[in-house]
């Protein structure tokens, strides 16, 4: 028998050492059950990885980080793999190990005293909601993909949502953290005090860095009343405008029950109709622009629906509201949000999309969609524009699409030239290039150009200080 080469030796002791630190259970190193680890939701990246490691604690991330740290070998965080901007793909070249938080799925403690629940990095959002829930509370976070995003995900990429425009993004609802430094000490700020003024605020240096200052392996998470008076309405509008002043009227009379105010234009709607055909318009007439408007109270007498169908009397008087419907059970409620909640699904089914996730102010998005829209049919005129989002916060998914069969590989081709036409509408309202899906690998490069001089300068020596070697998700956020 030939002796093994020193490659095979090598290989054969770095899958041994991993596995004394996680167990077989732990490791995934075949390229059959790595590749769903390699590919990010949007198929944009396609990466390769020697392993992927899945940790049942904290301890066992340490010491796999502490292993890599010793070797130099990059890591890459993931949750549930359900991001836009690639940031929690490995590289093509397959040095990078794809660190999987999955199995650290406890909901450690929920305090309703405290209105807090302690869950670690790998519990599905929707597995937190529904333990908050369970007990009379609620974890205010909601998006489309909380099925199946995980919490430390959720928390590394500041995810936003549904419910922005009341609770605020994730970062607004952390109180504490435990995280996992890039030299593997363990870094336990569980705190679930609401004042802690000693010193910096270190937890909010791990919201949103997507994992390239540390791991996230814990959180503590603010938790409000389950709201028991809900009244949710789907609108027809006559135009962008006229929803933004329906969400003026809305804060005008009834400002501390909004929430959630989503916006989009009828060929995102129709979208939907077209790849879910089961879904059902509660409207009797198709338009161009819609408002999907939610009020919430703790209240079980609060009387919500008669005070929306108020406001919505008020604003069809004025034009303000062409159609509006109510929902009357709880049924029809989750139908409407089902609808929401398919608009990405669609886009995915519909062809390849170039999505622009920005925020402008409030008062200057239906001037933004009109701007970005003329910019952009002038300098791409066959392509498809679709418009909506999160109104009530700015924050607005400007898509763009190619013409009815075109290739969508060519139509990629233009995604630096397309984000960069919105991109500059939208610094042109001193706006975001990414509002609530993060930076990844796909928007690094735009960071000097936004962010560059002592923004970005801060940002790469905290990123030097914490991580000197740079093993933690290299390629994302930072140029």
């Amino acid at each position: 028998m030939s002796e093994p080469t020193a490659v095979s030796v090598a290989k054969s002791e770095f899958r041994s050492a991993l596995t004394s630190l996680v167990g077989e259970k732990g490791c995934l190193f075949d390229p059959q059950d790595t590749a769903a680890y390699c590919e990010d939701w949007r198929q944009l990246y396609q990466g390769q990885t020697p392993a992927v490691v899945r940790p049942a604690s904290a301890a066992e991330v340490a010491s796999i980080v502490r292993f890599c740290a010793e070797r130099r070998i990059a890591i890459v965080p993931q949750g549930g793999n359900t991001g836009m901007m690639g940031g929690a793909t490995p590289s093509a070249e397959g040095t990078q190990i794809v660190l999987s938080l999955s199995r650290m799925n406890k909901i450690r403690e929920l305090d309703v005293v405290d209105l807090t629940m302690t869950v670690e990095a790998g519990v599905a959002l929707q597995t937190a909601q529904e333990a908050a829930a369970a007990a009379n509370c609620t974890l205010p976070l909601s998006m489309g993909s909380e099925g199946t995003a995980q919490i430390g995900g959720v928390i590394s990429t500041n995810a936003g949502g549904n419910n922005t425009v009341r609770y605020g993004n994730a970062r607004e609802m952390v109180l504490g953290l435990e995280v996992v430094l890039p030299d593997g000490r363990i870094w336990n700020g569980l705190r679930r005090l609401r004042k802690d003024n000693t010193g910096y605020c270190l937890r909010q240096l791990f919201v949103g860095a997507e994992g390239t200052l540390g791991i996230v392996t814990a959180a503590v998470l603010k938790l409000v009343p389950r709201p028991h008076d809900i009244a949710l309405a789907f609108c027809a509008v006559p135009s962008a405008q006229a929803a933004l002043d329906l969400l003026v009227l809305c804060r005008r009379y009834y400002p501390a029950s909004i929430q959630a105010f989503e916006y989009a234009c009828g060929e995102m709607v129709e979208l939907v109709f077209k790849h879910f055909p089961d879904t059902r318009s509660p409207l009797s007439q198709r338009a161009d622009h819609y408002v999907l408007v939610e009020l919430a109270d703790a209240s079980p007498d609060a009387g919500l629906r008669e005070k929306l169908e108020d406001v919505l009397g008020k604003a069809m008087d004025s034009g303000v509201v062409l159609d509006a419907a109510l929902a009357g059970s709880s049924a029809e409620r989750l139908a409407l949000w089902q609808m929401r909640e398919n608009f990405s699904e669609a886009q995915k089914r519909e062809s390849a999309v170039i999505k622009n996730d920005v925020s402008v102010p409030v008062s200057q998005t239906p001037e933004f969609i009109a701007q970005a829209t003329e910019a952009c049919a002038r300098k791409f005129p066959e392509i498809r524009i679709m418009a909506y989002g999160h109104l009530g916060d700015g924050n607005i998914h400007f898509h763009l699409f190619p013409s009815v069969g075109a290739s969508n590989a060519e139509f990629l081709k233009l995604d630096h030239a397309i984000m960069d036409t919105v991109n500059e509408v939208v610094r042109h309202f001193d706006g975001s290039f990414s509002a609530e899906h993060g930076v990844g690998q796909l928007k690094a490069y735009m960071m000097e150009k936004w962010r560059g001089g002592v923004e970005l300068d801060t940002m790469r020596q905290i990123k030097a200080a914490l991580d000197p070697l740079g093993i933690m998700n290299p390629g994302k956020v930072l140029p």
